[in-house]
């Protein structure tokens, strides 16, 4: 029988994304979704990617903190394992709305492990973030660092960690495995489903899509005096698809072995920075992004990638795909979806 996976936030970028990786690796999928920050094409357009898989996908519009309707599903659904993505993710927008954050990370995923214990699945992997990292007085980024999150979404990253760290204790029956990902950027290579952020993009490759396309006029860079190779910040950019495969290998150990609670870095383990980042967008995309310089942003950190070691050695995963492959299916996403999943009239 096919394994019966819970994926959360599964319409959202990286969700649908792993939703595909998924079906395309035999499992079923139920995804639920409360379409805050996505959009139910993405799941369609997963199924028609899938082909015949793509009848093992199945949809809910439910919000976590709607416990009732999350009981309702587990009472009627027998799920193998849970991928926990479901969340709002804008680090600005957090630091204004913190109580937002809190209510919606920490309560929606309280009320999942709350269901998923009475119903007894205990098998998890949670989409954790490198911001648990805070500054890291050093590189690369080993999962032994001390934690500290700098701002309101990175902490409900951090409280969730903390969390499932003290539920394992509590119960040995549990199997978490926690996933801090680096900087994922690009899109399916079909170019059918990719990163489509309401309003401004707060990360970086996003942004640059919408220059490229013409919905924005120029790329803000903010801070070009740290102390890096051209004084732009580096990041740990790794290929979306390469994520996905990460959950992949992370379900597969929770199915083969009894892990506790683990957490692993996914990233590339390189180093490269926006202005590198923006020079790969141009050779694969063939436009130019115009920039303007800003001061730096409160709460950027100068240099942050990781060590993989220990998700290549347990996991048996690596990130296979390189800037230029990330460039080049961000860009085919891009120009194939101009205006993501809505259309000219519908976007701000």
């Amino acid at each position: 029988m096919a394994k019966n996976i819970l994926v959360t936030g599964g319409a959202g970028y990286i969700g649908s994304h792993t939703v595909l990786q998924l079906l395309l690796g035999g499992f079923k999928a139920v995804v639920i979704d409360n379409l805050d920050n996505s959009s139910d094409i993405a799941i369609k357009r997963v199924a028609e990617l899938a082909g015949e898989f793509g009848k093992n996908l199945s949809f809910h519009q439910i919000d976590l903190r709607d416990k009732a309707s999350l009981e309702k599903l587990f009472s009627s659904t027998n799920f193998d394992a849970v991928i926990h993505f479901a969340g709002l993710k804008a680090v600005g927008e957090s630091v204004q709305k913190p109580l937002l954050y809190y209510n919606n990370n920490i309560i929606g995923t309280i009320n999942l492990l709350e269901v998923m214990a009475s119903y007894g699945c205990k098998k998890l992997v949670f989409s954790s973030s490198a911001t648990v990292y805070g500054w890291p007085k050093e590189v690369p980024c080993t999962e032994e660092f001390p934690l500290s999150a700098t701002n309101p979404y990175g902490r409900t990253k951090l409280f969730i960690e903390e969390i499932c760290r003290d539920i394992y204790r509590s119960d040995s029956e549990w199997s978490i495995i926690l996933l801090r990902y680096f900087n994922p950027v690009g899109a399916h290579p079909s170019g059918y489903i990719g990163e489509d952020p309401r309003g401004i993009p707060n990360n970086l490759m996003p942004f640059v899509q919408q220059v490229a396309v013409g919905r924005r006029p120029a790329l803000t860079v903010f801070g070009s005096d740290y102390s890096t190779k051209d004084g732009t910040g580096v990041r740990d950019y790794i290929h979306v698809v390469d994520l996905s495969d990460g959950h992949i290998a992370a379900l597969q150990k929770l199915f083969e072995s009894k892990i506790g609670c683990e957490v692993y870095n996914l990233g590339t383990g390189k180093g490269t920075s926006v202005l590198e980042m923006v020079a790969a967008f141009e050779k694969a995309s063939g436009q130019k992004i115009p920039l303007v310089m800003a001061a730096r942003r409160p709460g950027d950190v100068e240099t942050l990638y990781a060590l993989t070691d220990k998700a290549e050695n347990e996991l048996k995963w690596k990130a296979k795909y390189g800037i230029d492959e990330m460039c080049r299916d961000q860009w085919s996403w891009a120009s194939k979806n101009p205006y993501g999943y809505g259309s000219a009239d519908s976007t701000n």
